[in-house]
């Protein structure tokens, strides 16, 4: 797809393209703008037209055309390829392999049934006055966002759609790979409202509800070639311009809770579609914002969500807050029914995610007797090992230690207590670790000495490779332009010096966490245990 790339690049001025996300403006040859991620205090986003390529020095990475709308938008390689390909007025299919010509047509077989099946459930809604009166009246949803949304219905025969799809030429198995097909050949799909799930401008699955008590109460497509739900996130297609304007998105549990809040005006709403968040959902929304605030039930299942995700944001480093004066409400939909001012209103006064937990610890134990104090130190311990930032960490043992009435050494004893019970028990195998450092350190020091190297004329180690790609040569000339232009040649030799000393502290606390971890494989071979062991100690010993 090289040549493909290429076409595309020469097609569009990568200023056209970013300035859609971004407002850029001119400084000397190049053009700068605000971090569309939102980490900058200052502009820090450069964008070089002569060299069709960017770099945002606040988030340390950068690319070209394709790179940035990957980034941006939170999609693969190819569908930003797509994206742009579409954009450009460029026909990928000459481009494809034979097998990737097949994977391309089932693909694009599916969203044509997708696309077509949905303008048929919009049909059927518009021609059916008892399911009009539901969602317009029941559910209370305006024309405005049912088009929005594309809501439909399903209708309960079973095989209306698959007889329609049959007449526009569609076979079996192409609404098979759409999932518009149950097991046994019928429309998976009856007697229900039908919304659906879009990625960028395409249809690529349903959740589906029932219009009155029986169960199951939603359906969702399976996982096909096009929907895979530990990545979706429902409603960001509809949410993507308020949450790069206003800086924030919300998380809530329900898909007619996203629908509900941005009839309310509040735009910025997403789901997880039936699943629980994975670390995959909250990668694509940190692309677009480091504010996240969950919208979730304060009952166990919802304190049990945001101690997980408390878990993987600090890993990512994002700002999460939660959501929880409902006024009385189950869920943001009823907050909604009862006054969408308070909804908005609540979304404005989200609370520290720390914070809220700690408060549901309180509210479960009794915290005048010897023995709640002991489970709500337990719970509240266990969730500050995932803060990862010590001056927070810090902070927040203040307020635990407050509320049991101890100092803070005696909470840090206990801590220690509790860390040494977890060593003595028997090690168990960890899953390979998913998490991300929350800024590139190495990366940004080996891009500042390469740059140097590059385009300041100073000798730097020689265990730092020079690249040869034009892209990543183009990134250098920014990053030196940006930070050592105007720098003497004494300046740039000391700052060379200071930057390597840096990376290889870096580089060794890198490598003592990994080994770290790998010593808690509970199979590991007593002789690697040994090796791991000594290269642990001559790391340590070589620290100053």
């Amino acid at each position: 797809m090289q040549d493909a790339k290429e076409e595309i690049k020469s097609r569009l001025a990568i200023e056209d393209v970013i300035s859609q996300y971004v407002e850029l403006k001119r400084a000397g040859r190049t053009l700068k703008g605000r971090s569309p991620w939102g980490i900058d205090k200052t502009p820090s986003f450069m964008v070089s037209p002569e060299k069709g390529i960017w770099h945002d020095f606040s988030a340390n990475k950068g690319g070209d055309v394709i790179s940035f709308v990957m980034e941006v938008e939170g999609i693969t390689f190819m569908e930003a390829m797509e994206k742009l390909a579409a954009q450009a007025g460029v026909d990928l299919e000459k481009y494809k392999t034979r097998g990737n010509k097949d994977v391309a047509r089932r693909k694009a077989r599916a969203r044509e049934a997708l696309e077509l099946a949905t303008k048929y459930y919009q049909f059927c809604l518009s021609k059916s006055r008892r399911v009009a009166e539901y969602v317009f009246y029941k559910r209370n949803l305006n024309r405005g966002t049912v088009k929005e949304f594309r809501i439909g219905y399903a209708p309960a025969d079973g095989k209306s759609l698959k007889t329609f799809l049959k007449s526009r030429g569609f076979s079996e198995a192409e609404m098979g790979d759409a999932g518009l097909l149950n097991r046994f050949g019928g429309d998976m799909f009856r007697g229900r409202m039908m919304v659906p799930f879009i990625e960028g401008e395409n249809v690529i699955g349903y959740t589906a509800r029932v219009l009155d008590k029986s169960e199951p109460k939603y359906l969702n497509t399976s996982d096909t070639i096009l929907f895979n739900k530990s990545r979706f996130i429902f409603g960001l297609a509809q949410a993507k311009e308020a949450i790069r304007k206003n800086g924030f998105v919300v998380i809530v549990e329900g898909n007619m809770d996203v629908i509900s809040s941005h009839q309310a005006g509040v735009k910025e709403a997403v789901a997880t579609s039936g699943t629980a968040m994975t670390e995959q959902h909250l990668k694509i929304l940190s692309r677009l914002t480091n504010d996240i605030r969950l919208a979730y039930d304060g009952d166990e299942a919802g304190v049990n969500a945001t101690e997980r995700a408390i878990g993987m944001a600090g890993e990512l480093g994002i700002n999460l807050t939660v959501i929880s004066d409902y006024h009385g409400a189950k869920d943001p939909d009823e907050l909604i029914q009862k006054d969408p001012q308070l909804w908005q209103a609540a979304v404005g006064t989200a609370k520290p995610a720390v914070d809220w937990l700690l408060d549901k610890y309180e509210e479960k134990v009794d915290m005048g007797s010897a023995f709640g104090k002991k489970e709500y130190s337990d719970v509240a311990l266990k969730l500050l090992k995932s803060v990862k930032d010590k001056v927070e960490r810090a902070h927040y043992e203040e307020v635990v230690a407050r509320r049991l009435g101890v100092s803070r050494e005696d909470l840090r004893g206990k801590q220690e207590d509790l860390t040494r019970k977890l060593e003595e028990k028997p090690k168990r195998r960890l899953k390979k670790a998913k998490t991300e450092a929350k800024t590139d350190t190495l990366g940004r020091l080996e891009s500042n000495l390469l740059a140097i190297g590059v385009y300041g004329g100073v000798e730097i180690p020689s265990e730092l490779e020079i690249p040869e790609d034009e892209t990543k040569l183009g990134e250098l000339e920014l990053v030196f332009e940006q930070t050592y232009k105007g720098w003497g040649r004494a300046a740039l030799e000391a700052e060379v010096k200071g930057l390597y000393a840096r990376l290889k502290t870096e580089v060794r606390k890198t490598e003592i966490e990994k080994l770290t971890a790998e010593l808690e494989d509970e199979d590991l071979d007593p002789e690697r245990e040994k090796e791991i062991l000594r290269r642990i100690t001559e790391l340590q010993k070589t620290k100053k």
